[in-house]
């Protein structure tokens, strides 16, 4: 992946935005997207917040799924699965931006561009 000149308060706030997705979902990435999306200076925090909020809506729809499926018992089975794979990609994508590297999650729905 390619780095990116950013400033260190961005690449700061791209880590937190890809953290919190483990414990509040797409709260904080919705929340940094929108407070920077018209800033033109912060181009690459806005990509990142928006990649994880994308990854982030993702999970939602698949905890929602595996709330459902709880009912026939596989749902039981793949929450935890879920849970360890956001939990995967979020380190992931954490650890990258602090480096100031782009990060894209493997699969995404890219519902926000």
């Amino acid at each position: 992946m390619n780095d990116v000149t950013a400033s260190s308060e961005d690449r700061n706030l791209a880590m937190l935005t890809h953290l919190s997705g483990i414990l509040l979902g797409f709260i904080i990435p919705l929340i940094i997207w929108l407070t920077n999306k018209d800033k033109a200076d912060k181009a690459w925090l806005i990509e990142q917040s928006k990649e994880a909020l994308n990854f982030q809506i993702l999970i939602a729809i698949l905890y929602v799924a595996c709330s459902i499926l709880v009912v026939i018992l596989i749902g039981g089975l793949l929450l935890p699965v879920v849970w360890l794979v956001n939990l995967i990609f979020c380190i992931l994508a954490g650890v990258a931006v602090n480096k100031g590297e782009n990060y894209r999650y493997p699969f995404s729905l890219r519902l926000i561009k």
